[in-house]
């Protein structure tokens, strides 16, 4: 092989290596909007009418300027899980007491529902709003995902048994979203079509954006996912005042940032 095209080779090894690690270092600029103290135990995030919600002392809040609504339900334990995709009708999940509370807009409770006193049953340790009066279950008994009807009290499974556990959910109206233990990605729609969604980088949190792009921190650094056969390779570095933060939350294209002290809101577009 003669000197030219071994330069030639060189030439285009190193620019695929650049690009690769172009790739995998590429970054996103946060533009501070806004920051507040704040001493709650959980932020939580904001709904579309300006309200925030947070918990403290296991008491659930609803917060805008001087407004503020509260529900606390110290017969049912800590609160474990909170769903907010509908401020109109908000879920409020007790896993130690197997049970689901939901909240109307002024946090006035609608519907308490035992799952232990349900005729098939259930033993919840994940839950999500999903449509049409229907809840989002994993069913631990027999570890699948099903859909329950809280207005008729109809539950129904609709995956096959999962081989692995949970390590990490999230739901929207129409998808249950999971990652197991060994970082697979997956997604379930509401008529039981599960889906491989490929493998997460190693996350101390995570949160899904859609079933092409997610947010993940580690180590106290944040990064933005995108999984589309274009951007497959892709991991972009969000760029933030904090070194240290306790939890993050991101909804149309605003990125809070939750530390023990106040809470930080950014924008940021991504790719």
């Amino acid at each position: 092989m003669n000197k030219t095209a071994l330069k030639f080779l060189f030439l285009l090894f190193a620019a695929c290596f650049y690009s690769a690690v172009s790739a995998q270092n590429q970054t996103i600029k946060a533009t501070l909007i806004s920051n507040f103290s704040n001493n709650s135990d959980a932020f939580l995030g904001y709904d579309s009418f300006g309200y925030y919600y947070q918990i403290k002392n296991n008491v659930f809040s609803k917060i805008k300027g001087k407004e503020i609504f509260e529900y606390k339900n110290v017969s049912l334990g800590e609160i474990t899980k909170v769903d907010l995709q509908n401020p109109l009708k908000i879920v409020l999940f007790y896993e130690d007491f197997n049970t689901v509370v939901l909240l109307d807009n002024q946090l006035n409770k609608m519907t308490e529902i035992n799952f232990t006193l349900n005729n098939t049953p259930i033993v919840v340790n994940a839950i999500g709003m999903s449509t049409q009066n229907q809840l989002w279950i994993y069913n631990v008994l027999n570890q699948q995902i099903g859909l329950f009807d809280y207005l008729n009290n109809d539950y129904k499974t609709v995956s096959t048994p999962f081989t692995e556990t949970i390590k990490y959910y999230q739901t929207d109206f129409n998808t249950f979203y999971w990652i197991d233990k060994k970082n697979n990605f997956f997604s379930c729609d509401i008529f039981g079509k599960v889906s491989a969604l490929g493998k997460v980088p190693d996350f101390d949190k995570l949160e899904v954006i859609s079933s092409k792009q997610y947010i993940f921190s580690k180590a106290n650094l944040l990064y933005f996912k995108d999984i589309s056969k274009s951007n497959l390779n892709t991991i972009y570095e969000i760029e933030i005042l904090e070194k240290s933060f306790d939890k993050f939350c991101y909804k149309d294209q605003i990125l809070s940032i939750f530390t023990s002290k106040e809470i930080t809101n950014y924008k940021i577009v991504t790719p």
